[in-house]
């Protein structure tokens, strides 16, 4: 098969032929008909994570058919059009039997544990656990956009932020993770806030239901704008970046006992992030990570996607050839663009 590969980290990947994979008895190789190019595929091939061996294949956020099934999975046959969370779980250890495999402790990751899907196939764990079937009518590239970033939002607003209707809620950072939170915050009848460097990226949070957008670029202190705009502070704010800089700016926008959710990645050599903790005493704050969305809990937002309410096919605003994937992949962190960019491998 065909798939992007680097030998070394922040060196130029490229794309070359390698073996097929095998399922192992409890998994299934996927036909990758899609596949997001995220945010935090960048980290992987930067050196941020050290789950991964080189050489390595990225990707994480995918949609395809199944395309050979191990001895031991019972729910999937081959044909079959799936989705999988980036967090494959193993089902059995205490996390998992809470109901809470985002957070699974034997947890693989395509695209960090093992070769990922910015391939023409990729191989999953734990297959009866973690697939996720997608709807007959549901593009490839909507579906891929679930696996990470719209279903990490969705938990991040919904069930880790619980955002409510009337709510102030800001958002920091409007790539692909951003937006999404901003489209589903939008949708649960809360007052967004969206603030970015790019005038592209805030003309599309307007789009999908911001109210007030702040242009971090021309602003001295965008958690001083926040603030004012929502007459006193956010009741919710997301760090969908991930930067010291918006971590403590979510932080700092907050009014009065509300809630932080840490969504985007805060790699740093000591692995720690400074963050205001005299105004979370002060104020009583909350300040959450959310990691990801188990597959039992798609339903829910997979019945939103069919009535319409929520569009994350919207939030699809390129679509590039396997072959163009190392140069986009290496221009995240300069040129992020607005949107989601899907890879599609067969193109």
């Amino acid at each position: 098969m065909r798939a992007v590969v680097f030998d070394h980290y922040a060196t130029p990947p490229e794309v070359r032929d390698v073996p097929d994979p095998h399922p192992v008895s409890h998994g299934v190789v996927v036909r990758v008909e899609a596949t997001g190019l995220c945010r935090s595929d960048w980290h992987g091939w930067m050196g941020h994570d050290p789950d991964i061996t080189l050489p390595h294949v990225p990707g994480h956020e995918l949609a395809g058919v199944v395309e050979a099934a191990g001895p031991g999975v019972t729910a999937w046959r081959p044909g079959d059009r799936v989705t999988v969370p980036f967090v494959c779980a193993c089902g059995g250890c205490p996390s998992c039997a809470a109901g809470d495999q985002q957070v699974c402790e034997r947890q693989t990751q395509p695209g960090f544990t093992h070769w990922g899907s910015f391939a023409q196939y990729v191989a999953l764990d734990h297959a009866d656990v973690n697939l996720v079937a997608i709807p007959d009518d549901m593009a490839y590239a909507t579906a891929a956009s679930l696996g990470c970033r719209f279903a990490t939002a969705f938990r991040a607003v919904v069930q880790q932020g619980r955002a409510a209707a009337g709510e102030w809620v800001a958002v920091y950072g409007c790539g692909g993770v951003g937006l999404s939170a901003v489209m589903i915050a939008a949708a649960s009848g809360a007052r967004v806030v969206a603030v970015d460097v790019s005038p592209q990226a805030l003309d599309l949070a307007r789009k999908f239901g911001a109210v007030h957008c702040v242009n971090a670029a021309d602003t001295a202190d965008p958690a001083a704008a926040v603030r004012d705009l929502t007459g006193g502070g956010a009741h919710l704010s997301l760090d969908a970046l991930g930067s010291p800089a918006t971590a403590a700016a979510s932080v700092d926008s907050l009014r009065r006992r509300g809630r932080h959710v840490q969504v985007g990645l805060l790699p740093s050599p000591d692995g720690t992030t400074p963050l205001p903790m005299a105004r979370a005493i002060a104020l009583e704050l909350e300040l959450l990570g959310s990691h990801g969305m188990a597959a039992h809990a798609y339903p829910a937002l997979l019945e939103l996607v069919r009535a319409g309410t929520l569009r994350p096919d919207l939030l699809v605003t390129s679509a590039i050839t396997l072959d163009a994937a190392p140069r986009a992949l290496a221009a995240m962190d300069t040129a992020p663009g607005a949107g989601v960019t899907v890879i599609e491998p067969w193109a």
